[in-house]
């Protein structure tokens, strides 16, 4: 975990041992809502993170890299978390991954209690979960205005 103090929208051009919090940390706010600290990457499409969107692990090798996407194309299909900030490409910034949020842009699908994936999405959103091989990342709870509960993998 990441020390007390964490600046949340904070974005950072480039990493600095002792300065900046690494990659992959996790910051518990102590309200139910976790946060980890990641790159981002703006995709093959250039997509535009957006403070509130959804963030996706690169394909291949973002989970282990702990790079993200607002590209869903580009994406895993698994959600990494929710953009606290609007980082450019190549920068650093924290995703909350659990706890209750509000997402900026609306859901494509779902009601309240659904299980949400990026799997049948768009950019920046999440859907209603179809099958049991879905990554689940989220839990709708007002559906109809994006309050959502997040639950991706720290």
């Amino acid at each position: 975990m990441f020390g007390i103090g964490a600046n949340l929208t904070q974005t950072y051009s480039s990493l600095a041992a002792g300065n900046t919090p690494g990659l992959g940390d996790n910051f518990a706010d102590g309200s139910g809502k976790t946060y980890k600290f990641v790159k981002f990457d703006n995709g093959s499409g250039d997509v535009a993170a957006v403070a509130g969107n959804m963030a996706y692990y690169l394909a291949e090798t973002g989970a282990a890299t702990f790079t993200v996407t607002s590209d869903l194309s580009d994406s895993a299909y698994i959600g990494a978390g929710m953009f606290m900030s609007a980082p450019a490409d190549g920068e650093y910034c924290w995703v909350q991954v659990t706890g209750p949020a509000t997402l900026t842009t609306a859901l494509t699908a779902g009601a309240d209690g659904n299980a949400l994936t990026p799997v049948g999405a768009t950019d920046g959103t999440l859907d209603v979960s179809a099958a049991v091989t879905d990554a689940i990342c989220a839990y709708a709870v007002d559906a109809s205005e994006k309050k959502i509960i997040l639950a991706c993998p720290l």
